[in-house]
């Protein structure tokens, strides 16, 4: 028998396995942090009248953040029960713990909404979303799948249809620029942009926690998983790009949405293929037939979600071709992937004191960039070796820790 209090060395053993296994959930975080920073660095279009996509926009644009979101999922559900979701108290518990740290990164994110930056900062939607995924935290993956299904279909048709009202408005319900304390002041614009009219509009990316959610639902560790959402995620990746270019070439979508932009030599070719976000979408349903980056439709959604899904299933195999060995060629990356709220936050902070600065003699805009990511993967490196937590995110630990925090009952 074992003594109370300690685990059996088989227990132990097994859990330090599927630990390993699912340390790919952290070094595929990294990854997402590094084309995140990829796509604020480095240039997205060509300097040309055409503005040809760059390798950068054509691989991360919209993809990165994409996979950030559903690796949120992913984390809320293995914090929340894995495979048998948490039920009763011990769920309610959990939804607090989320919402006070959900608060926490939503502060973090005002309070660097005002740097001065040429860069879409997530972390005020992002704490959003932690908040409006509360209430299905306790369904399991079939129910979750079929949520997940359902948004897909409906929340881009019904921002098509509400995203202009709210433009109308006057003043506008839409801040174009990050949120800040200031901008509690106008709750109306605030929420709008939230919601509906920023840069990551919630109304949609739920989807992207949604299906996170439901994928870390399944038996993770289990052999198959990983190689099923390898596949499903590229198939899907695959068929919601080729539907777009059929609707778009074949069937006559670019040619109609050229022509209500009035000007034939506009570089719509380009943008869909990285970047939408700051189009006024509306006028012409063709816009729903996009899959663009950042357009937010259901083929979008479907398309950075598949890819996200696929990466996912990718690192959980690297995961497990690793079991025998420790995951020290890892290291970095999930070093880094598990502390991307403090390492995201530096970023920012970094590329708002160059904002508007010339560079230092003999740099580049590719060597700042690489030299953010070497220093990323150093410290995520030393982290991960120390098991220590960035400090954000021992300031979230904490929150969610309080949050979850009981009365013992004396009877």
């Amino acid at each position: 028998m074992t003594p109370r209090g300690m685990a059996s060395p088989s227990r132990t053993a097994k859990d330090k396995a599927a630990g390993r296994r699912l340390a790919g959930i952290d070094a595929a975080r990294g990854l997402a942090l590094l084309g995140m920073m990829a796509t604020h660095v480095l240039p997205t279009f060509e300097s040309d009248p055409q503005l040809t996509p760059t390798w950068v926009g054509l691989v991360f644009s919209g993809r990165a953040s994409a996979l950030f979101a559903v690796l949120a999922g992913i984390g809320l559900a293995l914090s929340t029960g894995k495979q048998q979701p948490l039920e009763g108290p011990g769920l309610w518990a959990a939804r607090r713990g989320i919402a006070l740290r959900a608060l926490l990164v939503g502060a973090v994110g005002l309070s660097i909404g005002g740097l001065e930056v040429n860069i879409a900062i997530i972390l005020v939607h992002y704490a959003v979303l932690f908040l409006c995924i509360l209430p299905f935290l306790g369904l399991g993956a079939k129910h979750l799948f079929a949520l997940a299904a359902a948004w897909l279909l409906v929340a881009p048709v019904l921002a098509f249809l509400l995203r202009p009202w709210l433009l109308a408005a006057t003043p506008p319900l839409h801040l174009g620029h990050n949120p800040g304390w200031e901008d509690l002041s106008t709750p109306g614009a605030l929420l709008g942009d939230l919601f509906l009219t920023g840069y990551y509009p919630a109304v949609q990316w739920i989807a992207y926690l949604l299906i996170g959610l439901a994928v870390g639902r399944l038996a993770l560790t289990a052999a198959a998983v990983p190689v099923l959402l390898l596949a499903a995620g590229t198939a899907v990746a695959i068929l919601a790009r080729w539907l777009s270019t059929v609707m778009m070439e074949d069937w006559g979508g670019r040619a109609a949405l050229q022509s209500q932009l009035g000007d034939p030599s506009y570089p719509l070719a380009s943008l869909l293929q990285v970047n939408l976000a700051g189009i006024d979408q509306s006028g012409s349903a063709w816009w729903l037939a996009t899959s663009a980056p950042h357009s937010g439709t259901t083929l979008d959604l479907l398309h950075t979600s598949g890819v996200a899904v696929a990466v996912v299933g990718a690192f959980l195999l690297l995961g497990r071709l690793a079991q025998g060995v420790e995951l020290d060629y890892l290291r970095p990356l999930r070093g880094a992937g598990a502390m991307t709220l403090s390492l995201y936050t530096a970023h920012l902070c970094v590329m708002a004191a160059l904002y508007g600065q010339p560079l230092p003699a003999g740099w580049t805009v590719e060597g700042v960039y690489w030299a953010q990511a070497a220093a990323v993967l150093a410290i995520g490196g030393v982290f991960a070796a120390l098991s220590w937590r960035g400090p954000l995110e021992w300031l979230g630990h904490g929150a969610n820790q309080l949050g979850r925090w009981q009365p013992v009952r004396i009877r």
